[in-house]
């Protein structure tokens, strides 16, 4: 129904205020408004370029074919040109006056480019400010997912959502909730005539046979309604429209969605600990340490949760995800993964861990499972690794397995492996020998000299019987 894609919303338009105070363009407004929504530059010099435009460009001209000017700006004004550029020299000494009466006439703003001044200048000030402008939307609509998912995690989520919604906004908003009672709202106050518009606009909008969404404007402000799911009803009234502002609406229509589906806390918790555990949280959640656990049993996942003391869990095929601040302890009927203490920032990380650590409790038939630091070898399992060590290492004596390990250790040195191991050299070159023959392995691979020496790490002490 709705998308919480965090694909790059549209370009905002340049003000064409925005590039009258650079210096270094000299641009000089002449005639038409002084304020427009420039999305684009282009060049021409043909007579009618208006089949070329899409609307909303500020089209640079020097005027090699302007023979008509009232005729040229009323084709430019209705192909959606939002301001032109003249460019004076080397074809006009000036701009030509006729031109400047028919852009006010059409209401077409016209800027005058001084000959030190090339278009391509024009265009890249645009392009830059365009850039800039798309940076700020999307940092806009990135920190409005964050706070919006931090609103939704809250004791009340819905009015949390509402209010953090509205603020990202700079609008009202209204959530209107099944069978149309009480009414939840946060934001500016409307004026009357938009106020009852918006009310018109949620009634077109959510019953059987109903539209799922709905536009219309009232007063300046722009309004949205949105079905969620079987029955409540998002309202949305907007001052200004920006391109982020549908991406922040679609995000909260998704968390509204949910928390106002029959069994909200399941779902909606689901949802959001996917939002903060699979995307960036870092901005979502104040600081301070939290732990992942990855769960798997036969119990209700929801008695785990409210066991460990969260209700952020994400039922994952056939494992549990959690999110605690408390320190997880074991649980009758689940075998747990617990990850490192993370902050916000962590948590991608601390997923990771828990999900090994999972692996291993039910490896060794544990009830929990903590990832604990120390290189590879803490990445497997000491029952497991013990296992492998025994199954690859058996064709081996104890001699054979020393004087393997103390030649590993020494890098295949032959000299001091025997010094080491306080046996002439000629030995140790039969013991290696014949250990390779038992294993049929090539010692001369660095993998299986790899493998061998975490096998022999693998045994206990006590396998490192003294050679006789």
């Amino acid at each position: 129904m709705y998308g919480v894609s965090m694909e790059a919303p549209l370009t905002p338009p340049v003000p064409l205020g925005a590039l009258l105070p650079a210096r270094e363009l000299g641009l000089r407004h002449l005639a038409g408004p002084a304020e427009a929504d420039v999305h684009g530059v282009h060049a021409s010099e043909m007579a009618d370029p208006s089949p070329y435009l899409l609307g909303g460009e500020l089209l640079l001209t020097a005027g090699a074919a302007l023979t008509d000017a009232e005729a040229y700006v009323a084709r430019l004004s209705e192909a959606g040109v939002a301001a032109l550029g003249f460019g004076v020299a080397p074809v006009h000494e000036e701009v030509p006056p006729g031109l400047a009466e028919a852009c006010d006439r059409y209401g077409l703003p016209l800027l005058e480019v001084p000959p030190g001044t090339p278009f391509t200048a024009v265009a890249r000030a645009v392009w830059r400010l365009m850039a800039e402008a798309r940076t700020r939307e999307l940092r806009r609509v990135t920190e409005a997912q964050q706070s919006l998912a931090a609103a939704a995690a809250r004791p009340d989520p819905v009015p949390a959502v509402l209010s953090r919604l509205a603020a990202s906004l700079g609008g009202h908003v209204v959530l209107l909730p099944a069978g149309r009672s009480a009414a939840r709202s946060a934001g500016r106050v409307l004026p009357p005539e938009t106020a009852e518009a918006l009310s018109a606009l949620l009634a077109r909008v959510g019953p059987p046979g109903g539209a799922a969404t709905a536009t219309d404007s009232a007063a300046g402000w722009s309004l949205t309604a949105y079905a969620l799911g079987d029955g409540p009803v998002l309202g949305v009234a907007r001052p200004d429209r920006t391109p982020g502002d549908h991406a922040v609406t679609a995000i909260a229509a998704v968390l509204l969605t949910l928390l106002t589906a029959p069994r909200p806390e399941g779902d909606a918790a689901a949802a959001l600990t996917r939002l903060l555990l699979d995307g960036d949280p870092a901005g979502a959640l104040p600081p301070g340490p939290r732990y992942v656990v990855h769960a798997r049993g036969s119990g209700d996942p929801h008695a785990l949760a409210a066991a460990l003391g969260t209700v952020l869990l994400d039922p994952l095929g056939d494992r549990v995800r959690l999110l605690t601040e408390r320190e997880p302890a074991p649980q009758p009927g689940w075998r747990l993964g617990v990850s490192a203490p993370a902050d916000p920032a962590g948590l991608a990380t601390a997923t990771a861990q828990a999900g090994r650590a999972l692996d291993r409790a039910e490896a060794a038939r544990t009830p929990l499972v903590r990832h604990t630091s120390g290189g590879l070898a803490a990445l497997v399992d000491p029952a497991e690794a013990r296992a492998h060590a025994e199954s690859l290492l058996a064709p081996l004596g104890p001699a054979h397995r020393e004087t393997l390990r103390a030649w590993l250790a020494h890098h295949g040195s032959w000299d001091r492996t025997a010094a080491a191991l306080g046996v002439h050299r000629n030995t140790v070159r039969q013991r290696v020998a014949r250990a390779a023959g038992l294993l049929a392995r090539d010692l001369d691979d660095p993998d299986t000299r790899m493998e061998l020496w975490f096998a022999l790490r693998g045994l206990d002490s006590g396998d490192n019987s003294s050679v006789t």
